[in-house]
């Protein structure tokens, strides 16, 4: 029962202060609790302040030089302000993990979930810090230069970004993961470093990769703009490109997926 309070109380605060800040909406905070809460109860605080790492991280990026990201961004689905779909999208499958590892505990558990958060803070990272690139981002699919904002549009500084934002939680996991007693947490801390990145990596570029080819894209009549919301120019958009239910959301769990996936074929193999 302590567990359940501890986890409340701490995620009422850090969710009340981003809305505050505006960076969650208010479905958005009252879903960060809900997920805040679950880890810390389900999990330990090596699980509930590692999603926050990723949480506190990529707010602040999201406010950082928003002004000179603006422009890329306007035809981005979501906004720097998260909303339930968001908060769920990025730490739905988080919760589930935990929740697995404490009712069949498994060694597999907190790797799987090292590689879902790194996913979305290595993409989160690469969207913020990319978005600021002086060089016109490239296809990951064909390789060709592409407008800034477009959906699988890729810059070495975007990929140097997402390479950051995994090993950050690779570290922040093994330094969390510090007072906890041996159990499924105890992974080396190179192992929990190489995680982060391979994770991280992974799970942003399949994210790009996915962006470019599966994502509903929409075509705005007014600009001619190709977005990702259904509206733009205070008028309704046409769908070009991809099914309707493939939103962005849906491609930040699938390839968070992808990077849980990868770390645990690493832990497995090393």
């Amino acid at each position: 029962m302590v567990e359940w309070v501890i986890g409340l109380v701490c995620s009422l605060i850090i969710a009340g202060a981003a809305y505050a800040k505006r960076s969650l909406s208010a479905s958005g905070a009252a879903m960060a609790v809900v997920v805040g809460t679950l880890l810390y109860a389900f999990g330990s605080l090596a699980w509930f302040g590692t999603l926050i790492v990723f949480f506190v991280t990529s707010s602040l990026l999201s406010k950082w030089k928003q002004r000179l990201k603006a422009a890329a961004e306007s035809g981005y689905a979501k906004s720097g302000r998260r909303d339930a779909g968001q908060v769920f999208a990025n730490g739905g499958i988080a919760v589930l993990l935990c929740v697995g590892h404490y009712v069949w505990p498994h060694p597999l558990w907190w790797p799987a979930f090292i590689g879902v958060l790194a996913s979305v803070n290595a993409d989160t990272w690469a969207t913020e810090i990319g978005g600021l690139s002086r060089s016109q981002p490239r296809s990951i699919v064909s390789g060709r230069k592409v407008p800034a904002g477009t959906s699988g549009g890729v810059t070495w500084l975007g990929i140097a970004a997402s390479f950051a934002g995994g090993l950050t939680i690779g570290v922040s996991a093994w330094l969390l993961s510090l007072g906890e007693p041996a159990g499924t947490e105890s992974v080396s801390p190179w192992m929990l470093l190489l995680l982060g990145i391979c994770g991280g990596l992974a799970g942003s570029l399949s994210d790009s990769w996915m962006g470019a080819v599966w994502q509903v894209m929409y075509r705005c009549p007014v600009c001619g703009k190709e977005i990702e919301k259904s509206r733009h120019c205070d008028t309704a958009a046409v769908r070009f490109r991809g099914a309707s239910f493939m939103t962005n959301d849906t491609v930040n769990m699938i390839s968070s997926l992808v990077g849980g996936a990868v770390c645990i074929v690493l832990y497995k193999l090393f």
